[in-house]
Protein backbone atom coordinates (compact mmCIF):
# COMPACT_ATOMS: atom_id res chain seq x y z
CA UNK A 1 0.00 0.00 0.00
CA UNK A 2 1.32 3.41 -0.90
CA UNK A 3 1.92 6.21 1.54
CA UNK A 4 1.68 8.83 -1.17
CA UNK A 5 -0.55 11.83 -0.59
CA UNK A 6 -1.16 12.13 -4.34
CA UNK A 7 -4.67 10.75 -5.06
CA UNK A 8 -3.64 9.68 -8.57
CA UNK A 9 -0.77 7.57 -7.23
CA UNK A 10 -2.94 6.10 -4.44
CA UNK A 11 -5.69 5.26 -6.96
CA UNK A 12 -3.29 3.66 -9.41
CA UNK A 13 -1.68 1.61 -6.63
CA UNK A 14 -5.14 0.54 -5.48
CA UNK A 15 -6.09 -0.66 -8.97
CA UNK A 16 -2.85 -2.62 -9.30
CA UNK A 17 -3.72 -4.27 -5.98
CA UNK A 18 -7.22 -5.07 -7.28
CA UNK A 19 -5.68 -6.59 -10.41
CA UNK A 20 -3.65 -8.94 -8.22
CA UNK A 21 -6.85 -10.11 -6.46
CA UNK A 22 -8.93 -10.66 -9.60
CA UNK A 23 -9.26 -13.96 -11.41
CA UNK A 24 -7.26 -12.50 -14.27
CA UNK A 25 -5.33 -9.18 -14.08
CA UNK A 26 -6.95 -7.79 -17.23
CA UNK A 27 -10.33 -7.89 -15.49
CA UNK A 28 -9.24 -4.56 -13.96
CA UNK A 29 -7.94 -2.97 -17.16
CA UNK A 30 -8.51 0.73 -16.54
CA UNK A 31 -4.83 1.14 -15.65
CA UNK A 32 -4.06 0.77 -19.37
CA UNK A 33 -6.70 3.25 -20.56
CA UNK A 34 -4.66 6.44 -20.89
CA UNK A 35 -7.72 8.61 -21.51
CA UNK A 36 -9.67 7.44 -18.45
CA UNK A 37 -6.82 6.55 -16.08
CA UNK A 38 -6.09 9.98 -14.60
CA UNK A 39 -9.64 11.04 -13.64
CA UNK A 40 -10.61 7.55 -12.45
CA UNK A 41 -7.45 6.87 -10.45
CA UNK A 42 -7.66 10.33 -8.88
CA UNK A 43 -11.28 9.77 -7.85
CA UNK A 44 -10.42 6.33 -6.48
CA UNK A 45 -7.49 7.77 -4.53
CA UNK A 46 -9.84 10.28 -2.89
CA UNK A 47 -12.93 8.10 -2.28
CA UNK A 48 -12.15 4.37 -2.28
CA UNK A 49 -12.03 3.98 1.50
CA UNK A 50 -15.63 5.24 1.81
CA UNK A 51 -16.80 3.04 -1.08
CA UNK A 52 -15.14 -0.04 0.40
CA UNK A 53 -16.60 0.80 3.80
CA UNK A 54 -20.10 0.80 2.28
CA UNK A 55 -19.40 -2.55 0.60
CA UNK A 56 -18.08 -3.94 3.87
CA UNK A 57 -21.42 -3.04 5.49
CA UNK A 58 -23.13 -5.14 2.81
CA UNK A 59 -20.69 -7.98 3.52
CA UNK A 60 -21.43 -7.82 7.26
CA UNK A 61 -25.17 -7.99 6.52
CA UNK A 62 -24.52 -11.19 4.54
CA UNK A 63 -22.36 -12.64 7.33
CA UNK A 64 -25.20 -11.97 9.80
CA UNK A 65 -27.40 -14.41 7.86
CA UNK A 66 -25.20 -17.33 8.93
CA UNK A 67 -23.83 -18.73 12.16
CA UNK A 68 -20.21 -17.64 12.78
CA UNK A 69 -18.88 -21.10 11.90
CA UNK A 70 -20.70 -20.98 8.55
CA UNK A 71 -19.25 -17.60 7.54
CA UNK A 72 -16.49 -17.88 4.96
CA UNK A 73 -13.46 -15.64 5.45
CA UNK A 74 -14.01 -12.88 2.87
CA UNK A 75 -12.52 -9.56 1.89
CA UNK A 76 -14.42 -7.16 -0.35
CA UNK A 77 -13.25 -4.36 -2.63
CA UNK A 78 -14.73 -2.11 -5.27
CA UNK A 79 -13.03 -1.99 -8.66
CA UNK A 80 -13.99 -1.00 -12.21
CA UNK A 81 -14.11 -4.31 -14.08
CA UNK A 82 -13.35 -4.52 -17.78
CA UNK A 83 -16.65 -4.58 -19.65
CA UNK A 84 -15.25 -7.11 -22.11
CA UNK A 85 -15.62 -9.82 -19.42
CA UNK A 86 -19.33 -9.12 -18.97
CA UNK A 87 -19.12 -9.21 -15.17
CA UNK A 88 -20.45 -6.78 -12.57
CA UNK A 89 -18.74 -8.60 -9.72
CA UNK A 90 -16.64 -11.66 -9.07
CA UNK A 91 -15.72 -14.08 -6.33
CA UNK A 92 -12.13 -15.26 -6.34
CA UNK A 93 -12.07 -18.50 -4.36
CA UNK A 94 -8.34 -18.87 -4.97
CA UNK A 95 -7.32 -16.05 -2.61
CA UNK A 96 -7.13 -16.37 1.15
CA UNK A 97 -9.31 -14.80 2.37
CA UNK A 98 -11.78 -15.20 -0.50
CA UNK A 99 -11.98 -11.95 -2.47
CA UNK A 100 -15.14 -10.31 -3.75
CA UNK A 101 -14.58 -7.58 -6.35
CA UNK A 102 -17.64 -5.48 -7.03
CA UNK A 103 -17.90 -2.97 -9.87
CA UNK A 104 -20.14 -0.49 -8.07
CA UNK A 105 -20.24 1.65 -11.21
CA UNK A 106 -22.27 -1.04 -12.96
CA UNK A 107 -25.35 -0.74 -10.74
CA UNK A 108 -27.41 1.71 -8.73
CA UNK A 109 -25.97 2.32 -5.24
CA UNK A 110 -29.23 1.17 -3.65
CA UNK A 111 -28.63 -2.23 -5.27
CA UNK A 112 -25.03 -2.82 -4.18
CA UNK A 113 -26.17 -5.24 -1.48
CA UNK A 114 -27.97 -7.35 -4.10
CA UNK A 115 -24.78 -7.96 -6.07
CA UNK A 116 -22.77 -8.49 -2.89
CA UNK A 117 -25.27 -11.16 -1.80
CA UNK A 118 -24.89 -12.93 -5.16
CA UNK A 119 -21.09 -12.99 -4.92
CA UNK A 120 -21.25 -13.93 -1.23
CA UNK A 121 -23.36 -16.95 -2.19
CA UNK A 122 -20.50 -18.12 -4.42
CA UNK A 123 -18.08 -17.80 -1.50
CA UNK A 124 -20.46 -19.61 0.84
CA UNK A 125 -21.03 -22.44 -1.66
CA UNK A 126 -17.25 -22.70 -2.04
CA UNK A 127 -17.23 -23.22 -5.77
CA UNK A 128 -17.87 -21.24 -8.94
CA UNK A 129 -21.00 -21.69 -10.99
CA UNK A 130 -24.72 -21.42 -10.40
CA UNK A 131 -25.48 -24.91 -9.18
CA UNK A 132 -27.64 -26.36 -6.39
CA UNK A 133 -25.25 -25.45 -3.53
CA UNK A 134 -25.07 -21.89 -4.84
CA UNK A 135 -28.89 -21.75 -5.09
CA UNK A 136 -29.22 -22.93 -1.47
CA UNK A 137 -26.74 -20.31 -0.23
CA UNK A 138 -28.38 -17.58 -2.28
CA UNK A 139 -31.87 -18.50 -1.10
CA UNK A 140 -30.71 -18.47 2.52
CA UNK A 141 -29.13 -15.04 2.02
CA UNK A 142 -32.20 -13.65 0.29
CA UNK A 143 -34.45 -14.78 3.12
CA UNK A 144 -32.07 -13.36 5.74
CA UNK A 145 -31.73 -10.04 3.94
CA UNK A 146 -35.43 -9.62 3.19
CA UNK A 147 -34.98 -10.11 -0.56
CA UNK A 148 -37.41 -12.25 -2.52
CA UNK A 149 -35.71 -15.64 -2.92
CA UNK A 150 -35.30 -17.14 -6.36
CA UNK A 151 -38.52 -18.85 -7.46
CA UNK A 152 -38.55 -22.64 -7.05
CA UNK A 153 -38.51 -23.13 -10.81
CA UNK A 154 -35.20 -21.27 -11.04
CA UNK A 155 -32.77 -24.14 -11.00
CA UNK A 156 -30.39 -23.67 -13.87
CA UNK A 157 -27.29 -21.54 -14.33
CA UNK A 158 -28.89 -19.19 -16.85
CA UNK A 159 -31.60 -18.03 -14.43
CA UNK A 160 -29.36 -17.69 -11.36
CA UNK A 161 -26.53 -15.81 -13.08
CA UNK A 162 -28.24 -12.48 -12.47
CA UNK A 163 -30.22 -13.13 -9.30
CA UNK A 164 -31.22 -11.13 -7.38
CA UNK A 165 -31.99 -8.64 -10.15
CA UNK A 166 -30.65 -5.11 -9.87
CA UNK A 167 -30.68 -1.95 -11.94
CA UNK A 168 -27.72 -1.51 -14.26
CA UNK A 169 -26.24 1.88 -15.08
CA UNK A 170 -25.85 3.23 -18.59
CA UNK A 171 -22.25 4.43 -18.15
CA UNK A 172 -20.40 2.28 -15.61
CA UNK A 173 -17.31 4.50 -15.67
CA UNK A 174 -19.33 7.61 -14.75
CA UNK A 175 -19.30 6.53 -11.09
CA UNK A 176 -15.53 6.01 -11.18
CA UNK A 177 -15.00 9.48 -12.68
CA UNK A 178 -17.05 11.01 -9.86
CA UNK A 179 -20.16 11.57 -11.98
CA UNK A 180 -22.21 8.98 -10.07
CA UNK A 181 -24.29 11.38 -8.00
CA UNK A 182 -24.54 11.31 -4.23
CA UNK A 183 -24.00 7.60 -3.59
CA UNK A 184 -23.03 8.13 0.06
CA UNK A 185 -26.49 9.24 1.15
CA UNK A 186 -27.91 5.91 -0.04
CA UNK A 187 -25.64 3.80 2.18
CA UNK A 188 -25.89 6.08 5.24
Amino acid sequence: MTTSTDPLVRGLDYLYGARSLSLEPDMVAIVHDLEQRIPICTWIGEHIEAVNSALNECLLECHACFHPWEQPEIQIFAAPLAQSFGLDGLCNLQTKPITLLIDVGQLAPEDWSLLVSHEYAHAHAGSPGHHEAFARSLTHLCLGLGIAPPPDHVGNAVDLRSYPPYRSTQDPLAFWRGDGGDWQCVRA
